[in-house]
């Protein structure tokens, strides 16, 4: 029992980091507009708003950024959406094809048109 505890508290230490590290380090806007016309703009647009080119075609239609549910989520479930992918939804992980500093600035150029939702 005493190893489990031990284990949780260190788990949590590195999720707790890591979570942390998503919040405070921002990418670089402009290297992420780059980023985000070559691989996302198809489908989510180039106003952000899910109404891409190939975003038509999906039968699940891709994120609209500028919407309050979109701008309400954290910096941490975007990451973890662009690098793993969106279950049941053609959003594919760009883990392995993105390096981290790339995703932090496709993040930083989507924080950057569409403002984060501060409910107070």
């Amino acid at each position: 029992m005493k190893t489990f505890s031990i284990l949780s508290a260190v788990c949590l230490v590195i999720l707790g980091s890591t979570w942390a590290t998503a919040q405070t380090n921002r990418g670089n806007p402009r290297d992420g507009q780059a980023i985000y016309e070559k691989n996302c703009l198809r489908c989510h647009g180039d106003k952000l708003d899910g109404n891409g080119p190939d975003g038509q075609y999906l039968i699940v239609k891709p994120a609209n950024f500028q919407s309050v549910n979109s701008r309400a989520k954290t910096d941490w479930e975007l990451l973890i959406t662009i690098a793993n992918g969106a279950l049941f939804s053609p959003m594919h992980g760009y883990r392995g094809k993105l390096t981290d500093q790339q995703m932090l600035d496709v993040l930083s150029y989507i924080r950057s048109v569409a403002a984060p939702e501060f409910i107070s």
